[in-house]
């Protein structure tokens, strides 16, 4: 590398020129060990030895190539999971699920029927977590998020080679599959377009490759036009000049949550002004402030800003390029630039949002203790009215868990520990045991948050510690200024990944209060004690079920009879095969296949059809006795009958289909489309 060259053609010679020999950390290690070959290095060998023994291979036989695609991509997609990167369908996520599946494509190719890249990583521990400890920290992640994502593209394949079939039955024979067919498959169902050519290799057949990546830019030109940038965004420049200008805002929330400043800026619409009155919105810029900027989870801070002359209602708090942006409204008078300012931070609203915040520590401690080491944050909300916590785990929480953790957060908060922090360098801090979340970057020095002491370890050191976390939030002064937590629930927030919500302090009684009131108006309603009401609810439930039942069966018999004093239909030869077609009312559509099964049973051999009148719309549903099915459909019946009664498709199998309609009126001519069918098939 020796000079750099300009747009008009011109060069300048390099100050530091060099040659690039290509002579990497692995390229090294073959040289020392004799090799010619990265990939017959100790490290890479002992990953193929791994991934041959999974799919019981030979590791230098046909599959050899699978296995080094294999052991490349566990390396790196398992470092990129302990640096925070979680599998998704943008960014930097999308990378990552992209270089999985490919390695789990060569996987499926030598035969894995089960997932294998979980399974490999122990030995990618042994060999590199030694060296790399950030490994072994994440290990139980890292199987946890390869596991899921395996399981769920051995879906995705399946589903994809279907979708792959269906499109190849629209084209003639030698037909290349279209360009726009496979982006389908690949941007919409993740069907990677290499393993598309694959499938397709077998067939004979190949891809329109120029029509794929046209497809491909259609969808980046959209994407570039739809994307014009956040207010935000577009505003960035001027922070960044403020900061160049004036240096970051210091913040003193951590002490205070009031101080004396001085404004140095204020914006309005993306430029400077020099003052602002009454009903002006503005953005202030301080030296100090007490206010906390948005930031980990945690809701800026409103408040008021009080100069001689004005005074500003902050509404939220953000940060950009180290400058805390003081969000607000000009309540009072004017202010201006200059002016020495007392802040104050809305005290309420703080005390509510630094218990959500101490709370969620305590709540990630008591997760990763019910559930397993793999639990680690993956996003979070402490907001002044309740709190979120994102989470990886791959499953629903059943009831015994969630009683179990929210009996434990509660435990540590009437514990009433103080709850300390501690300024230490990043690597002390994870020595130290401390949680960090994930993907997020740490400067020189960082805060470490300890609350809560385990059961019997007196006052020990830190090993005593309940939640240990890098974190730089505010929080309470003792655990017991959280006051109570009460769980709502959690629910899916992504693939792998659970979300909790809960209420602490005030918010977390009122809740408790308002289902204590709920329950007792339901314990009134049954005339029961309140401990009495989920063995009534229960009893009420099972009547009513047998109740239902009763009334279906009702309906099935009054049908069956055609109404009071009919007599059954006769079925119908339809070219030597009996056809019992029933018209009825008063039947819901979940009511059709018993009665199908009962009319089945009736004729012994042949197909049968009930149209059932729904209140206008029709409800239908065919059978075929089994000695029949090889030669008539009773999915091809419903959807010819589906679509005389202005319906649409129909599912099922060969002896039992259902459809819906739009017409009830129509049900004669549904039975003349089954007519038809079972006369073009006997």
């Amino acid at each position: 590398m020796q000079n750099e060259q300009f747009e008009d053609g011109t060069m300048r010679a390099l100050d530091m020129q060099s040659i690039d020999t290509g002579m990497g950390l692995e390229r090294i290690g073959a040289l020392l060990q004799g090799k010619h070959d990265n990939y017959d290095t100790d490290l890479m060998r002992s990953l193929i030895e791994a991934s041959a023994h999974g799919t019981s291979t030979d590791p230098d036989g046909p599959g050899k190539i699978h296995h080094r695609v294999i052991a490349d991509h566990l390396r790196s997609t398992s470092f990129l999971i302990a640096d925070g990167v979680m599998p998704s369908n943008e960014g930097r996520g999308y990378v990552l699920r992209r270089i999985m599946r490919r390695a789990m494509r060569h996987a499926h190719l030598l035969g894995a029927d089960e997932p294998l890249m979980h399974r490999l990583v122990p030995a990618l521990v042994r060999q590199m977590g030694a060296a790399y400890p950030e490994l072994t920290r994440a290990e139980a992640l890292i199987e946890e998020t390869l596991k899921l994502e395996e399981t769920r593209f051995k879906q995705t394949l399946d589903r994809g080679l279907r979708l792959l079939d269906d499109e190849l039955e629209k084209l003639g024979e030698g037909q290349p599959l279209p360009g726009a067919a496979a982006f389908r498959l690949y941007d919409t169902f993740g069907f990677p377009l290499d393993l598309t050519q694959d499938a397709l290799r077998e067939k004979g057949r190949t891809v329109d490759i120029q029509g794929f990546d046209h497809a491909m830019e259609e969808q980046k030109a959209k994407a570039r036009a739809a994307w014009a940038g956040s207010g935000e965004t577009r505003d960035a420049a001027i922070w960044f000049d403020l900061a160049e200008k004036h240096g970051a805002t210091e913040f003193l929330g951590y002490d205070t949550e009031t101080a004396e400043g001085q404004i140095l800026a204020l914006v309005s619409d993306g430029k400077e002004t020099g003052s602002a009155a009454t009903g002006a919105k503005i953005q202030i810029v301080v030296n100090q402030t007490p206010f906390y900027a948005e930031s980990g989870g945690q809701v800026g801070d409103s408040g008021l800003i009080r100069t001689e002359t004005g005074t500003a209602t902050v509404t939220d708090t953000k940060k950009a390029a180290g400058v805390v942006i003081h969000i607000a409204e000009v309540s009072e008078g004017e202010i201006a630039r200059g002016q020495p300012a007392k802040l104050e931070v809305g005290h309420g609203r703080r005390s509510a949002i630094r218990a959500n915040h101490s709370a969620t520590h305590l709540l990630h401690e008591a997760l990763r203790r019910a559930l397993g080491a793999h639990v680690a944050q993956r996003g979070s909300l402490n907001a002044e009215d309740r709190l979120r916590f994102d989470f990886s785990h791959s499953k629903a929480m059943n009831a015994e868990e969630l009683a179990t953790v929210e009996a434990e957060v509660n435990e540590y908060i009437r514990q009433n520990s103080p709850v300390e922090t501690r300024i230490m360098t990043p690597d002390d801090a994870r020595a130290l045991g401390a949680q960090a979340l994930f993907g997020e970057k740490y400067g020189d020095e960082v805060r470490v948050v300890s609350m809560g002491r385990l059961a019997g370890s007196g006052k020990g050191g830190d090993g005593a510690t309940y939640s240990l976390e890098l974190c730089g939030g505010t929080h309470v002064a003792r655990t017991g200024d959280i006051g109570a937590f009460a769980l709502l629930g959690d629910s899916a927030s992504s693939a792998g990944v659970r979300r909790i919500e809960a209420l602490t302090g005030q918010a977390a009684l009122d809740h408790l209060r308002r289902q204590d009131q709920r329950l007792a108006e339901v314990a009134a309603a049954l005339k029961a004690q309140a401990a009495d009401v989920p063995a009534r609810v229960k009893a009420l439930m099972d009547e009513r079920r047998a109740l239902a039942n009763e009334v279906a069966q009702l309906r099935r018999e009054l049908a069956m009879g055609g109404g009071a004093g009919a007599a059954m239909p006769e079925a119908r030869d339809i070219g030597g095969v009996k056809f019992l077609p029933q018209i009825v009312a008063g039947v819901s559509g979940k009511d059709l296949p018993a009665l199908v099964d009962e009319l089945k049973a009736r004729i012994g051999s042949g197909a049968v059809l009930v149209v059932a009148d729904t209140g206008g719309k029709a409800a239908v549903a065919a059978g075929v006795t089994g000695d029949l099915t090889g030669r008539i459909s009773a999915v091809d019946i419903v959807k010819a009958a589906a679509a005389a009664l202005g319906g649409k498709g129909g599912g099922g199998r060969p002896d039992m289909a259902q459809a819906g309609g739009a017409d009830a009126s129509k049900a004669e001519d549904a039975v003349k489309a089954a007519e038809a069918v079972i006369g073009g098939a006997a």
